[in-house]
């Protein structure tokens, strides 16, 4: 592992066929650089990521290590597994092993047959130690007990394992990575608050330098000396020093100054516009006077008239070319922000939902019995380590979950707004479009006006909802609760796959609704900026 290592993005240009993503971006981050990377969703953070692990390759510009034997490894919370791929192959791919293996078998092979490869096996060899893959079998039972997880699942298919075992999969696969340097995209996704704590432990530990994408605005505050602001607009970047905080006020500041200078400028300029034409037309009034009402025998008079006018004129053109020496200062570009409300049906019964000695079972995993109620504008938590049940919880709670013993009963006139941890979208309408007509029963006008609303435009609402993003599929069903209208909200881990930006316009939303909540989440910023009545441990 180089201790000295360097990544380096030269002028990068990512270009797609109807649109800029990266232009000329030029990044370093060396040792000791705790960056996070910033901007709305779409703007190309994953994107930025991915040139630089080398997985995507920019249009111009280059992206460099120093040295050149130097790893650089992406890693992502979310879960890619390949079918039926076990989660220790699944590990060893993320870390870079399992090509690292391949290439060591290779060159091995050719040199048995008199090849003159021992320079290549020699780096291939060094790259294979160096990324761990002759201590991962020590490494790895350990960290998954650790976390909390059987190390016998580790040869279980990945499909095999439920959401909180597939998210210690993805923290083991963080913890265990041994690149130079690291870049993580959304590692927050789904960790509860021990995963949290580990990740931060790690990433504060080492002297590697780490780039970080999260919406997680606590972890931000904790681990990122710096941040990497990406304009969507533009497709540049923005590097702002002294952390998360910092970073927030100062944009702020930067912000307001240049909005300070652009509203100087439209000031001056309209002083000036309205200076000039008061002087041409002051000039071209007195040209006429004079030539039009002096009498025929005073031409002293009427020669100075004109000659005062003309005066004028000269006034009004150095006027205008005061106007042309002014500083230009375009109007700041204003994002796309997603402002919304949950659209409110009428109050439920006292009584929303209520179980009596319930038990359900989801594979192997029994939850209950659970004896609760959850009454008419309730603000509830639900609170747990990753696997104690919770997704399972909301699930059971309104009537997706079979119930195998107690009872359960949804309170009268209840009507939900459920947004679960797939954020399911009818999966089987042909287009986002439709799948909204058919949660609604609004019109396709009031479809598309709504949708517009929440950034999904007609790029979006032709395609299949399998299509979308996780954080649009999470707008769009904001979109839904907003046309159909809802008393009751559930929310699991809503924050997850959203921006900043986005969160915060949510978090104002749930503050001015006035029906019933309940919500799933591990985002400490957004728990503390939410009004909770009551809060159910498991």
């Amino acid at each position: 592992m180089s201790v000295s290592a360097q990544l380096h993005l030269d002028n990068v240009t990512f270009e797609r066929p109807d649109q800029i993503i990266l232009r000329e971006v030029s990044v370093t981050v060396g040792p000791g650089d705790r960056v996070g990377l910033t901007g709305p969703n779409g703007a190309g953070k994953s994107t930025l990521l991915e040139v630089g692990a080398g997985i995507l390759q920019p249009t111009s510009g280059v992206a460099r290590l120093v040295p050149a034997t130097a790893s650089v490894g992406l890693l992502r919370q979310e879960i890619r597994a390949e079918p039926d791929e076990s989660a220790r192959t699944l590990i060893e791919r993320q870390l870079g092993i399992t090509a690292a293996a391949d290439e060591l078998e290779l060159v091995t092979a050719a040199l048995a047959e008199g090849g003159e490869v021992a320079d290549r096996y020699d780096l291939a060899l060094q790259r294979w130690l160096d990324l761990g893959g002759a201590t991962l079998d020590d490494r790895l039972h350990p960290t998954l007990a650790e976390l909390g997880l059987d190390p016998a699942k580790a040869s279980q298919p990945v499909h095999t394992l439920s959401g909180g075992e597939q998210g210690r999969v993805g923290l083991a696969t963080i913890l265990l990575a041994q690149f130079d340097v690291m870049l993580l995209d959304e590692p927050t996704n789904n960790l509860d608050l021990q995963g949290l704590e580990r990740l931060e432990a790690l990433l504060l530990g080492s002297n590697r330098p780490f780039v970080v994408v999260s919406h997680d605005r606590r972890f931000l505050e904790r681990t990122v000396s710096s941040v990497i602001d990406l304009d969507s607009h533009f497709g540049t970047v923005q590097r702002f020093e002294g952390g998360w905080t910092a970073f927030q006020e100062e944009r702020a500041i930067a912000k307001a100054h240049e909005q300070r200078r652009f509203d100087d400028f439209e000031t001056k300029k309209g002083r000036l516009e309205k200076r000039a034409r008061t002087e041409r037309e002051w000039a071209t009034t007195g040209v006429a006077r004079a030539k039009n009402n002096m009498p025929d025998n005073d031409k002293i008079l009427k020669s100075f008239r004109v000659e005062s006018s003309e005066k004028l004129a000269g006034k009004a053109r150095r006027t205008e070319r005061a106007i042309d020496r002014l500083e230009v200062f375009d109007k700041p570009w204003e994002p796309w922000r997603l402002e919304f409300q949950f659209g409110e049906a009428g109050r439920s019964g006292d009584v929303v939902v209520e179980l009596a000695g319930a038990v359900f079972r989801r594979g192997d995993f029994r939850l209950g019995p659970i004896t609760l109620e959850i009454r008419s504008g309730e603000r509830v938590h639900i609170a747990g380590p990753n696997g104690a049940g919770k997704t399972t919880l909301v699930s059971a709670l309104f009537g997706d979950e079979p119930i195998i013993e107690g009872t359960r009963r949804i309170g009268a006139s209840v009507t939900l707004g459920l947004l679960d941890q797939r954020r399911g979208l009818g999966d089987d309408c042909a287009s986002l479009l439709d799948a909204v007509e058919a949660a609604t029963g609004a019109t396709l006008v009031d479809c598309r006006t709504t949708l517009a609303k929440f950034g999904l435009g007609s790029a979006h609402v032709a395609r299949p909802t399998s299509e979308l993003s996780p954080g649009e599929r999470t707008r769009a069903n904001l979109a839904i609760f907003q046309i159909r209208g809802v008393n009751t909200v559930v929310l699991d881990e809503p924050t997850n796959h959203l921006d900043v930006e986005a969160i915060e316009q949510l978090e104002s939303a749930l503050s001015r609704f006035d029906g019933t909540l309940v919500v799933v989440t591990h985002d400490r910023a957004f728990l503390d900026n939410l009004r909770i009545d009551r809060e159910i441990n498991l």
